[in-house]
């Protein structure tokens, strides 16, 4: 079988990447996309290189972030801009190839193998191509990863940032690939790491070297598949971008930079991720009728719930719902490292049975409130039930100040 070339390219710090392209007068200044610019209790949903460099943190709060930079710029997400992006991103990869699978707004899977002959180049010379008109269309930078397998090509684009090309072959994996910390490759998180450690391997070369019986006692058949790929012995297809299957869930976890405890921090974190969710069920014109939810504390233990819904779609019925839930079985007595929230059960909104005019009602409501917040922030509009207990509560504190 003839050898693939696979591309992965990467957006460097999409979101953040985003806004200075858009905004010139944010060039050559540390910048952060915050949660709520305005408060200083949001936290940092993505940052630049220069603020990186200042040590500023994605999932940290603001006051964190200003206190490592303090000329930090915080500026509020536009999560239509980024899939308008995004798409346009995918349309220039689909020039060189229809196997393009995406990863996320900010991720891509090429298989150029076939587009190798017709283009007369190699699959760096295309990753450099791809790179140099990103720049220039975009006015930001990808680092692209090219190699054998998807596997190997996402950890090449990881390997070197930011705007760069890596390439890593068949041959090269045992010098240059195998001495690297296991956690590198996907599919090896914080934990899995963790407990190989304990049993004395530290590196991809030493996870390489184990048998397949052993590993698939700790991680089941994924981790088989995992070891496999990790040898080069087993490939994972490149989706065609035209019909590439709907998904079965959507979902997005964080981890926090800091240990959370109370319900107020849990909440800014759950309306967080109910938002991007929101944003790819919009995108893909899908409503969910299940949701699940969970928490990791920092002695990684692992606690969670799930329940059947009516459909869903819009960000804050995901975040009540999610928040229900987390109240359900969680009392907020243990720090927590990360939280995960899942929507699954979906259905697309043609195929779903017809609402009544209060269900429409109710849906476009939620869509024009989603889309105020999104373009205007999030204290632009107000439940009417919640501006009047805040003028309430404002109106008794003039009357009576502590």
């Amino acid at each position: 079988m003839k050898e693939k070339t696979i591309l992965h390219s990467d957006v460097n710090n999409f979101f953040a990447s985003v806004e200075c392209a858009m905004n010139p007068e944010l060039k050559g200044k540390p910048v952060a996309v915050t949660g709520n610019p305005k408060k200083r209790t949001g936290i940092i949903l993505a940052k630049n290189e220069i603020a990186k460099k200042f040590g500023v943190k994605t999932g940290e709060a603001i006051w964190q972030a200003k206190q490592k930079c303090p000329e930090l710029i915080t500026v509020g997400p536009h999560y239509d801009l980024y899939e308008k992006i995004s798409k346009q991103l995918h349309e220039l990869y689909l020039t060189y190839t229809d196997l393009v699978e995406p990863l996320g707004l900010d991720e891509c899977w090429l298989d150029v193998t076939h587009s190798l002959h017709y283009l007369n180049k190699t699959g760096k010379e295309i990753a450099d191509e791809i790179r140099q008109k990103v720049k220039e269309q975009f006015g930001f930078s990808v680092s692209v990863g090219v190699s054998f397998s998807k596997l190997y090509a996402k950890l090449g684009s990881d390997l070197k940032k930011p705007d760069a090309t890596t390439t890593i072959s068949k041959t090269d994996i045992k010098e240059k690939i195998y001495p690297l910390p296991l956690s590198s490759i996907v599919g090896i998180g914080h934990k899995l790491a963790t407990k190989f450690a304990k049993m004395n391997i530290h590196t991809i070369g030493e996870f390489a070297n184990l048998k397949e019986s052993f590993v698939q006692n700790i991680m089941g058949k994924t981790g088989q598949e995992l070891l496999l790929k990790v040898k080069g012995e087993f490939y994972e297809e490149v989706a065609c971008y035209h019909t590439i299957t709907p998904p079965k869930s959507i979902g997005n976890g964080t981890t926090t930079v800091t240990d959370i405890i109370s319900k107020e921090d849990i909440e800014k974190v759950v309306r967080f991720l109910s938002e991007k969710i929101a944003r790819r069920m919009k995108l893909d014109n899908f409503q969910a009728k299940t949701i699940s939810i969970s928490l990791k504390t920092s002695e990684f233990e692992r606690f969670g719930h799930s329940k059947t819904i009516s459909p869903v779609q819009s960000s804050e019925e995901i975040f009540k719902q999610a928040m229900l839930l987390v109240d359900s079985f969680w009392n907020y007595s243990k720090p927590i490292r990360a939280i995960r929230v899942v929507v699954s059960n979906l259905q697309k909104l043609d195929k779903i049975e017809q609402l009544n005019f209060f269900q429409i009602e109710q849906n476009n409501l939620n869509f024009s409130i989603q889309e105020i917040k999104t373009k205007y922030g999030n204290d632009k509009i107000f439940i009417a039930s919640d501006t009047a207990n805040f003028i309430n509560r404002k109106n008794q504190h003039e009357e009576h100040p502590s």
